[in-house]
């Protein structure tokens, strides 16, 4: 081999592990696994979100069901929106161990889900979602300011357009406005002389001549275009009524749009259903431990170690949480609550268990999630040895509807699968009394159903 030809081989093979190693960054560590990211991985698409691979890596291996061999490693890649702390997953891959792959799936189904506060989702969020440093942060704020200038100098360009418009419109109005001995019928046209030689000022904030070069006073901004300024400064967080409520969720921000134009939102109006034999879920529903939260929308209740089977695939349960009142109605009958379990599979897939609550008996586990209510909004309670029966927030009777639809909060998500257990369940005044009191009403309205279809039990 010709002696520079061997040289570049050589440096190939000390270089490319280089290249191929990922720079993992451990985010959480806890006895038996630990969570990574690889840095290097960390990129913008197309679309302006944000793409990383993540991974768990377990001490001990775990049985894979789709192959019967073990992985000790979970990759993961996935696509992170910062703005509307939410994620989709878009490959899965399984090891054995380190650089040993047993299985790859990609996920042809992308579900965008809402990250969780003080979870491990959160934990990875805050860490793809930081800014970089060095000459990338630059060159972000590079073009934030050039975002800023364009902002400020279309903002004088319409100051100029309204002056010119006032000026025109006194012109028409005063003949004599030019006249230097102009009597007291000319002088309502005063002002419009004065602001066309003094233009108004843009927003202070989007000013960009440094203030002790400034050649005017700062004017008040012209009532004539308070839409534009308000659009800057102020971004609605979504709620259940008023300016930020459900009819207006799909114009708060653009991932929230699916609110607006889905064809397949929930909730709806269960009538007209096909009556045939279906599969019963399999509900294999453990007592648990749980972490309470108030998240300014609902009381939520994280949970571990239960799930559902249906048409031979799992879902894991992994929080539940209430409206008042219920979201759905059956043949348009309303109900006083309900309570939404959220389940999750393997491939990312959503199905949602719907309770419906109706007033009657006091509800023992309804009883103990009250017990431990938290004091303060979006803190966490997790009671120490107090546990749940998932069981016992199912009715007797497991017929149930289903139907396709969406999350019924933003970013309004579709491709959920929902599961309406037809047997209402009880609880006391007393316990919607107290729901009542931190939240009146956090439920959105029926939409549309679009021709789906709606299978019931028989």
């Amino acid at each position: 081999m010709h002696p520079h030809l061997r040289r570049f081989a050589t440096c190939l093979v000390v270089l490319c592990p280089a290249v191929a190693s990922a720079g993992w960054q451990v985010i959480s560590a806890e006895p038996g696994k630990r969570v990574e990211v690889d840095r290097s991985s960390i990129r913008k698409d197309e679309s302006g979100k944000t793409v990383a691979m993540g991974r768990i890596v377990l001490d001990k291996p775990i049985i894979d069901p789709k192959t019967s061999s073990s992985y000790r490693i979970v990759q993961a890649l996935s696509r992170y929106d910062c703005l509307s702390r939410s994620y989709s997953t878009l490959k899965r891959s399984y090891f054995k161990d380190e650089g040993e792959m047993l299985r790859e799936e990609e996920l042809k189904v992308q579900t965008q889900m809402p990250v969780r506060s003080g979870m491990l989702d959160d934990k990875l969020l805050r860490e793809v979602c930081r800014p970089k440093a060095g000459s990338e942060a630059a060159m972000a704020a590079s073009r934030t300011a050039d975002k800023v200038n364009e902002a400020s100098s279309e903002l004088r360009k319409a100051n100029e357009a309204l002056i010119q418009k006032d000026v025109r419109r006194a012109n028409l109005q005063t003949p004599a406005i030019e006249k230097t001995d102009a009597g007291p019928e000319a002088r309502p046209a005063a002002p419009a002389r004065r602001a066309a030689r003094e233009p108004i000022a843009p927003p202070r904030a989007l000013t960009t001549e440094p203030a002790g070069r400034r050649t005017t006073a700062p004017q008040p901004i012209s009532n004539d275009y308070p839409i534009v300024v308000r659009n800057v400064q102020r971004q609605l967080e979504w709620s259940y009524e008023g300016e930020s409520g459900p009819d207006n969720w799909g114009k708060l921000k653009p991932e929230y749009a699916t609110c607006a134009t889905g064809k397949r939102q929930s909730p709806i109006d269960i009538r007209d259903g096909f009556r045939v034999d279906l599969e019963p879920i399999q509900f294999s529903y453990r007592p648990s431990l749980f972490r309470i939260v108030d998240n300014g929308h609902t009381i939520q209740v994280e949970v571990g170690g239960s799930s559902i089977s249906l048409l031979g695939k799992r879902y894991d349960l992994r929080q539940f949480h209430f409206h008042r009142p219920a979201e759905e109605r059956v043949n348009g009958k309303s109900f006083d609550m309900v309570a939404h379990l959220v389940h999750k599979s393997e491939d990312e897939r959503v199905a949602v268990v719907a309770v419906l609550l109706e007033k009657g008996m006091e509800h023992p586990l309804i009883q103990t999630v009250w017990n431990n209510l938290p004091l303060e909004k979006h803190e966490y309670v997790t009671p120490p040895e107090v546990s749940i029966d998932l069981a016992q927030l199912l009715p007797a009777d497991h017929a149930y509807y289903t139907y396709m639809g969406s999350l019924t909060t933003p970013p309004c998500s579709e491709g959920v699968l929902w599961l309406v257990l037809k047997q209402p369940q009880q609880i006391s005044p007393e316990q919607l009394a107290i729901f009542a009191r931190m939240y009146r009403h956090n439920a959105r309205p029926v939409q549309a159903s679009f021709g789906r279809m709606v299978k019931e039990s028989r």
